[in-house]
């Protein structure tokens, strides 16, 4: 039963406790639900997955709302939320790397931000692993702190002077230096093929925002 679509991934129920994610480009999730596994066993919220084959995830279904859809009907507010964001780059952050030998490596999930974060009954749960990886946790912060900026930068976009507001409390929560890595995050969105050309376009906009707001 399809139950929701992505930028690249449909999610079908299978039953009351599990979803399929299927990414529609293909590709290997091995890599993906390695690292949850990973993050799962030393106590970071992650979605259970009991199978990985190919480009389909079967992991656990979870209840409740997005970080998003909280944001958006007042069940959660921007204050809150930024701090929630913060804290879950700094207990992530706080993991040993699975594979690097580098002591600066963080395991970094590089897509962090309210769309990708299930505020289920077990509290906050952080979703779509793909582009994870192991790097130096600036870098996670940026990026997060950049996609939220893009949204604020949007004037069209409703939900722009939340997203402003967001960053902000993001940022004031949030310890290291993502300032340093902006460039790179910049880098790292531009070459992005989920995003289109507008949204490309305001990038730097976007980073602007972000090195005014730290």
């Amino acid at each position: 039963v399809p139950l929701a679509s992505g930028r690249d991934a449909d999610v079908f129920a299978i039953d009351a406790q599990r979803v399929l994610r299927r990414y529609r480009d293909g590709g290997d999730v091995a890599g993906e639900a390695a690292i949850m596994g990973y993050v799962a066993e030393l106590g970071f919220p992650v979605p259970i997955v009991y199978e990985a084959t190919r480009a389909d995830l079967v992991m656990e279904r979870l209840d409740g709302p997005t970080m998003t859809q909280a944001l958006v009907v007042g069940d959660l507010d921007v204050q809150t939320g930024g701090a929630l964001l913060a804290d879950l780059h700094r207990r992530l952050h706080e993991l040993p790397p699975r594979l690097s030998s580098d002591p600066g490596d963080r395991i970094l999930h590089l897509d962090l931000h309210p769309f990708n974060v299930m505020l289920s009954r077990r509290g906050p749960v952080v979703i779509d692993w793909r582009n994870a990886t192991e790097g130096p946790a600036d870098l996670d912060l940026a990026l997060s702190a950049l996609i939220l900026a893009e949204v604020a930068v949007e004037d069209a976009n409703d939900m722009a002077p939340a997203a402003n507001l967001l960053l902000t409390a993001f940022l004031e929560h949030s310890g290291g230096d993502p300032l340093r890595m902006m460039d790179r995050a910049l880098a790292m969105r531009r070459t992005d093929p989920n995003l289109a050309g507008a949204e490309i376009d305001r990038l730097p906009s976007a980073a602007g925002l972000v090195r005014r707001s730290r």
